[in-house]
């Protein structure tokens, strides 16, 4: 086992596509997490994200491997990929929902173009189509973007390598084809407007104490960069809960906070109706049960 992860970690930096170890048998990342980084060795000048720490380094990967039985990730950013992920549908889906390769094959017709023949990789519970992303384009990972159950991986994300197991199943080659450059009607999606630059968020509705908290963790909202959407996401709910006990004091009205957020998240990259909903959510929940302020 070891020495075909070793093998396929090799074989895929051979490409020139930067890897990391993922711990054995699984998809995360190995390595410490930023909230446990020792700023020692290779994070001696600030925390290294998996991204940062992938290599090609022929020595560096043995070393890594003749430690444990890694699974093998590809840094889908420096590599210059753009990597589609097609899942399956959840078991609690409706009968007949479109899994990912029938979302993909409905986007194809309904643009009228075709999917390129490109590199292919069985994954555990669907399929990677392997691109070469558009130079001078920094795509990021996406989530659900293309349609239901489609997800893209780029800059902020990786893929697991060819050769890697899972208790769901081992990654195999399944088109060994050239990678294809990624279609232009494709990239045109996935390209997201130029956003203006935040500004500073200013309220005037409330008491001092829940417009500086709402400044704040609208600056935290705007400063979150880690973790990829997933992260900012649980970033934006954390800082809306943080807020919310002052709408619940009656301090601050709650379209104030509301509005104030929606901005901050949307400036992270972040789609507005999943903005809308995850600040709903915490609102709710907090209001519903904020500790009255005399006994907070």
């Amino acid at each position: 086992m070891s020495e075909n992860l070793l093998s396929a970690a090799l074989d895929t930096a051979s490409r020139g596509w930067p890897v990391i170890p993922l711990q054995p048998g699984s998809k995360r990342p190995a390595g410490h997490p930023e909230r446990a980084c020792p700023a020692t060795g290779r994070c001696a000048g600030g925390h290294r994200t998996p991204e940062e720490r992938a290599t090609t380094d022929p020595e560096l990967i043995r070393a890594a491997w003749a430690q444990r039985p890694y699974n093998v990730g590809i840094a889908t950013g420096p590599a210059g990929l753009l990597v589609i992920d097609l899942d399956p549908c959840k078991p609690e889906e409706p009968k007949g929902a479109p899994d990912g390769a029938t979302s993909l094959q409905a986007l194809s017709e309904r643009a009228g173009q075709a999917v390129p023949t490109t590199y292919r990789v069985r994954t555990a519970r669907g399929e990677h189509l392997y691109f070469t992303a558009p130079a001078g384009v920094r795509l990021k990972c996406s989530v659900d973007r293309l349609g239901p159950h489609i997800d893209t991986r780029a800059w902020g994300g990786y893929v697991v390598a060819p050769g890697s197991t899972t208790p769901d199943g081992t990654y195999v080659v399944t088109d060994p084809a050239p990678v294809a450059e990624l279609p232009q009607w494709l990239a045109a999606l996935l390209t997201e407007p130029p956003k203006p630059a935040p500004t500073p968020v200013r309220v005037h509705d409330g008491t001092r104490a829940a417009r500086v908290a709402l400044e704040r963790e609208c600056a935290v909202i705007l400063a979150a960069t880690e973790g990829g959407p997933d992260g900012r996401n649980n970033t934006l709910h954390k800082s809306a809960c943080k807020v919310a006990r002052f709408v619940a004091w009656g301090d601050i009205p709650r379209h104030v906070v509301e509005q104030a957020i929606q901005g901050a998240g949307e400036s992270t990259g972040l789609p507005p109706a999943e903005c809308r909903t995850t600040i709903r959510s915490a609102l709710d929940w907090v209001i519903a049960h904020a500790t009255p302020r005399e006994v907070a």
